[in-house]
């Protein structure tokens, strides 16, 4: 039987029958945006896989493509401008950029659950609380009324809103910050996904509740072991949430890392300049934090050599002309870059992988 055939009943079986160790595997992914100033490279050949319960960390300043890159898998940027120019996103054997638009939707909130950047714009403001959590259970789980509102009320509380049953009436408005982004969180964990994609959940938040939504994340996770994908600028929040690591920039994949080695043993430039930006507790008061010099690269401009190149302070000839390809330099510990930072001298691992 084709994928197209499947019904959501016969895909949450498949689940069942699955015993691959990953649940997404991620292959060159391309993603491209025309517009009338030119087309914008936003995402440039990126890979990566996600097991099944695990947690993957998505670092890099704004614009680097984080965001875009799991939109994309989503099927969730406007085409056009947008255009995914190639690439697989493999869920559970199926790739979710080839399958029909049925079929995605039966995955996309049931399956495979997105909490967005902004909860401010991300519900309907016209809508009650109740009434975006239960259209979710009545689409996917075929709920009648009065059993959607039960289980929307038990998420609301289980995501920490006090009174649920009486503050499914009522609108975002009335609602804080903190508590929508909650109401987001409860959207999304509805039908018990298998993987929570997390755009910068804490984003606009003090950093009292930020903590807060770290923690519920966390504890949901464990909770419905499922996998969770956290979209960050911040690698502080990084060390305490997930795994794996991996560092982009400028729709490239630049590192990517066991979460303890990344902190320990950075070997990108780009990685060790992000580290060395984080605020610490043993510097002394009159210590400046440092930045990256110059600027991110113009993506209307087709990428040539290293994007980080023009920035970074080890770069030499070839990273101008050659663009390095993510290449291990130690177990589970990969990097795109032409030098050895530890040594200054060239990289042999992936000028031995050029050749």
């Amino acid at each position: 039987m084709g994928f197209e055939m499947l019904s959501i009943h016969a895909v949450g079986r498949y689940k069942v029958m699955m015993t691959s160790q990953n649940i997404l595997d991620v292959t060159n992914l391309k993603v491209r945006f025309h517009t009338p100033e030119g087309t914008v490279h936003a995402v440039n050949g990126v890979s990566f896989s996600l097991r099944e319960g695990g947690t993957l960390a998505v670092v890099g300043e704004s614009g680097c493509g984080k965001s875009v890159t799991m939109m994309s898998i989503l099927r969730l940027i406007p085409i056009p401008p947008g255009e995914i120019a190639s690439g697989q996103a493999n869920y559970r054997g199926f790739d979710l950029l080839k399958i029909s638009e049925k079929n995605m939707e039966s995955i996309r909130g049931k399956e495979i659950a997105m909490i967005f950047q902004d909860p401010m714009t991300s519900l309907n403001p016209v809508l009650t609380i109740g009434r975006q959590i239960t259209e979710t259970l009545r689409t996917h789980l075929g709920m009648d009324k009065n059993a959607a509102n039960r289980r929307a009320a038990e998420l609301l509380e289980q995501v920490g809103i006090p009174d649920p049953g009486r503050r499914l009436n009522d609108y975002p408005h009335q609602f804080s910050g903190g508590m929508r982004q909650r109401v987001m969180i409860a959207i999304a964990l509805a039908c018990a996904p298998s993987l929570l994609i997390a755009d910068e959940p804490t984003t606009a938040l003090d950093v009292t509740i930020q903590a807060q939504i770290i923690e519920l994340i966390q504890r949901i996770r464990d909770t419905l072991a499922m996998a969770v994908i956290w979209i960050t600028h911040d690698l502080g929040v990084v060390a305490g949430m997930a795994e794996q690591v991996i560092v982009m920039y400028a729709g490239f994949i630049v590192e990517e890392s066991g979460v303890d080695d990344l902190y320990e043993n950075p070997r990108h430039p780009y990685t060790l300049s992000l580290l060395a930006a984080l605020p610490r507790v043993d510097r002394s008061r009159n210590d400046r934090l440092k930045s990256i010099p110059g600027a991110p690269p113009n993506l209307l401009i087709e990428p040539h050599g290293c994007p980080f190149a023009p920035r970074c302070e080890y770069s030499i000839e070839k990273c101008r002309v050659d663009g390095p390809t993510l290449t291990e330099v130690s177990p589970n510990h990969a990097i795109a870059c032409w030098v050895d930072i530890t040594t200054s001298e060239k990289n042999v691992n992936l000028l031995q992988g050029s050749q």
